[in-house]
């Protein structure tokens, strides 16, 4: 029941942004707007070495925990690897 309500909600909330309009475009049209400026290209450029950062220290997070090591260890991304509980 919970989850048709939320599909209900979810649904109500994607047709009304894309089909009422705010100004001279919709929800969607706006963050579409948004989303392909010049600033917000150089905001997408400036993110993607965190980006990296993060995916480096998730590997290898994942990687220690397939390896079953209890040892500490620093990672590409320079985060120390949190021990494995067994």
């Amino acid at each position: 029941m919970r989850f048709l309500v939320f599909l209900l909600i979810a649904g109500g909330l994607a047709f009304c942004g894309s089909t009422v309009p705010l100004g001279n475009k919709t929800f969607f049209g706006h963050i579409r707007a948004i989303w392909a400026t010049d600033e917000m290209g150089d905001l997408k450029d400036g993110v993607k070495p965190g980006i990296e950062r993060v995916k480096k220290g998730v590997k290898a997070g994942v990687e220690a925990a397939k390896d079953g090591s209890d040892t500490e260890a620093k990672t590409d991304a320079g985060v120390d690897a949190a021990p494995v509980l067994k």
